[in-house]
Order: C-alpha cells, then sequence, then structure tokens
C-alpha cells in the first residue's frame, strides 16, 4: 500500500498508514540551542520523512511517570535536539476537508513527558470522532522552564509550543485540517502552559479554542523569589556541559526552591515579566483582554490531591497513621484539590465570562472506588487516550473493569470533540455521575 503523503508548505512530508488513522510522526518544527529561543525549521526542498515517533526530549526520572500512569517516556529516544511533533488524521481523511484541529499538550510540572508517550496516543480520540490531533514535544525543567539572568532566556519551553502552534496553523490544511479552527487541550502543567498562551506574545492567533484540564493555576503567581534562587544554582551549570550534567543538576537546583510555599510543588513554570509573558500584575487584566479571542473549558477531577500521596513520602506516611489516617488524608486530599486546582478554575472562567469570552466549567466525578485514588488528578488521560494495552496495568485504573474504561472514556471523547468543533456544551451531553459541567 501506497504510503500517504501531504504537500505542505514544510515540504513533501510522508507519513505512514496505523490500522485505521493516518500518521505523520516526528516532524521538526524548530530548532534550537541551549538555553536559547526556537528557530522555526525552513521549508524542506526534499521529501520529509515522517515515520518515526518524536523523541522526548531530555529529562530526569520523575515519581509521577512510575506506577500511577505506567508512563512510557523511557521507550523513546531521548535528546535536547526535541522539537518535534506528530499528526495523527482520520484515514479517510482528504486534502480539502476542513477537520477540527485539536493540539495535545502534556503534561508533567513542566519536568517530564513526551508528546509521543504512549500513554496520550490519540488513535480512539481520532478514530471515533473524525477530528485531528498535533501532539507536541517540548523542552523541560532547567532546559526548558527556567532562565530570564545569565544570558539565559525564559519561559523556553512555552516559546517551543509557540513555534509549533505556527507549524501547525500554515501547514495543517494539507491534511484535511481547519486552520481556523485550533483547539489546545492539555493536562497538569500543559493546562497550565494552554492558560498562558492565551496571554503569550505571538500566541493569540494561533488557536480558537482551549481545553484547561488540571491547571495548577493555584500555585502560579509569586514564584519570583523561587525562581531567582533556582537561578542561583543553575547558573553553576555551564553552557557545553554534557546533557547528563544538566539533567544531574536539577535535583540541586529544586531543593534551591524549598521554603518558598505551595509555588514549591512545582519549581519550574511560565516565569511572568519576561517573554513573551506580561508583568505578574498585568496578568488578570491581559487575560480579560483577550478572553473574546477564546472559548474556553476548564475544571479538574473531583479528588485531584489523591494522586500526591502514594508519591509524597510525608503525606503517604500520615495518611497511614491508626485512627487518625483516614481523616488526614481527606483533608490533604481536598486542601490540594481546593488550593492548587479547582477554585482558580472557577476563577479563571468567572473572569473569562465577566470579560465576554464564552466559558465553561468541569468537573471529573469518575473514578475506581476501590484504589483509593477515585477521581484523581491525571484520571482525565485514560479517559481521553484509553488504550487498553497501554493503560490496563496502571495504578490509577487499577479496580476498574476495560469494559467501564471504554465505555466512559467514549462519552469524554465525545465531549471533549464537541466543544472543539462548536465551542459551546449544551445540558445533557454526558451523566453527570461522570463529567458535570456548565457554562460561567
Amino acid at each position: 500500500m501506497t504510503a500517504p503523503s501531504f504537500d505542505a508548505p514544510a515540504g513533501r512530508i510522508i507519513g505512514w498508514r496505523d490500522g485505521r488513522v493516518i500518521r505523520a510522526t516526528g516532524l521538526r518544527y524548530a530548532r534550537a540551542l541551549r538555553f536559547q529561543p526556537p528557530t522555526p525549521e525552513p521549508a524542506a526542498s526534499t521529501d520529509l520523512p515522517a515515520t518515526e515517533w518524536s523523541p522526548a526530549c531530555a529529562q530526569a526520572d520523575h515519581p509521577f511517570g512510575m506506577g500511577l500512569m505506567k508512563s512510557s517516556v523511557r521507550t523513546l529516544a531521548s535528546t535536547e535536539d526535541c522539537l518535534r511533533l506528530s499528526v495523527t488524521a482520520p484515514d479517510d481523511i482528504a486534502p480539502v476537508d476542513k477537520r477540527p484541529v485539536m493540539v495535545w499538550i502534556h503534561g508533567g510540572s513542566y519536568v517530564f513527558g513526551a508528546g509521543d508517550a504512549a500513554i496520550y496516543d490519540a488513535r480512539a480520540l481520532v478514530e471515533e470522532q473524525g477530528v485531528i490531533v498535533v501532539s507536541v514535544t517540548y523542552r523541560l525543567g532547567l532546559l526548558g522552564f527556567l532562565g530570564g539572568a545569565g544570558g539565559r532566556a525564559a519561559n523556553l519551553g512555552l516559546l517551543d509550543i509557540i513555534e509549533a502552534l505556527r507549524w501547525v496553523k500554515k501547514n495543517i490544511a494539507a491534511f484535511g485540517g481547519d486552520a481556523d479552527n485550533i483547539t489546545l487541550f492539555g493536562q497538569s502543567a500543559g493546562g497550565d502552559a494552554i492558560a498562558h498562551l492565551m496571554i503569550a506574545e505571538g500566541a493569540q492567533d494561533l488557536f480558537r479554542r482551549a481545553i484547561i484540564q488540571s491547571a495548577p493555576l493555584g500555585i502560579s503567581l509569586g514564584r519570583r523569589k523561587m525562581s531567582e534562587a533556582m537561578m542561583k544554582i543553575a547558573a553553576r551549570v555551564t553552557h557545553d556541559a554534557p546533557t547528563e550534567e544538566v539533567i544531574g543538576a536539577q535535583a540541586s537546583v529544586v531543593s534551591a526552591s524549598q521554603g518558598f510555599g505551595w509555588p514549591a510543588a512545582m519549581p519550574f513554570g511560565t516565569q511572568y515579566g519576561h517573554h513573551p509573558l506580561p508583568p505578574e500584575e498585568d496578568v488578570d487584566s491581559a487575560w480579560s483582554r483577550c478572553a473574546s479571542r477564546f472559548d474556553v473549558l476548564i475544571g479538574s477531577a473531583a479528588e485531584e490531591g489523591s494522586f500526591f500521596i502514594p508519591i509524597m513520602e510525608p503525606l503517604r506516611k500520615l495518611s497511614a497513621l491508626p485512627l487518625l489516617g483516614d481523616m488526614v488524608r481527606h483533608v490533604v486530599v481536598r486542601t490540594i484539590t481546593r488550593k492548587v486546582y479547582a477554585v482558580a478554575a472557577d476563577r479563571f472562567a468567572s473572569r473569562h465570562a465577566r470579560a465576554g469570552g464564552r466559558a465553561y466549567t468541569y468537573k471529573i466525578h469518575w473514578g475506581s472506588k476501590t484504589n483509593r485514588l477515585g477521581a484523581t488528578h491525571a484520571i482525565d488521560l485514560p479517559l481521553l487516550f484509553g488504550d487498553e494495552s497501554t493503560w490496563r496495568d496502571a495504578d490509577l485504573v487499577a479496580g476498574l473493569s476495560w469494559a467501564d474504561v471504554h465505555t466512559s472514556a467514549q462519552k469524554v471523547r465525545a465531549l471533549w470533540s464537541t466543544f472543539a468543533r462548536t465551542g459551546r456544551l449544551e445540558p445533557g451531553l454526558i451523566e453527570p455521575a461522570l463529567v458535570s459541567y456548565r457554562r460561567a
């Protein structure tokens, strides 16, 4: 069978067939020197083979990726030269089509993950809903989200994503995608990145809708002094140090974040007052000014905080105390859920609506009743990317039958895709026991 090809401004792209979907994987959208902004990849004069998965950006092992999610980042190549994206499209796609485009921004506290990790495989979403999904890989940690001094630019990972969106805007029509109907969707740090792309210089004309999933917006402010303390340690890492040395130094950089309160729960992140973001005192007004440009769906899971108890030793020990353990666990889960995620999401939606934008809030109630995680942080991932071979052994869904996961996931994928197509959610599209939602 002939390999699918796409005549795009980037060049003639040669993809591959994968069952009922077509893939174009590992496409380079930009290049970057260490600690420097990305530069867009020029158009190719020869065919562009797009048959290998995007490599993961260089990163340290992280407990979030173990057990709970069964992260498969380790199966990918890892490199600093990682600015790639991948396209998954229906197998009946035609260049004259104008399918909704959904761009996935992966999470991972800005320190781990990869767009092409197997747990983010968009096959089911594409097959069921007929949308095109683009997954983006961007720089992380010390290489992507700490800078602003010593000749090192800040917000590099955010700038990477902006270059990826420029590539999508310019090239997606060649795949049958609608360049005027692009929805960003992302979970945790990915959702946080999307919220900030709404106010990032140069990004506001690159997408139309935003699905912001479990973004830690409750700890996005008041980070400047912490970042400066981390930069003092990071300055010891030279621009020409081996990659392994840079990654190895990240733990000592993180140690400088201790003592800075809640923001230290996610030491790396967006930095206000550095390109492309406004100063911190201007962010509320910036989000209000851009509200009419975007339709927003924002929310969280009902028990976000339970995700962190097994992987944070002090919390795990407290929750295991005799008699008091269950009460401590309840308080911890509720506090994390509200402080880091839920309250900030509601405020974000309310501000957006007051400023003239369309916004919906949601809450996921679905999860296992037997594994003590319940409707936890990242529970939306198997609902969006549910593949039995990838997810069945994950602690996140332990105690659930795969039939339940699959049936529930189909409904959530339909809800997300409806919003991507129209920017609207009419009442009654899904059972409230699975996901409740309302217009702000």
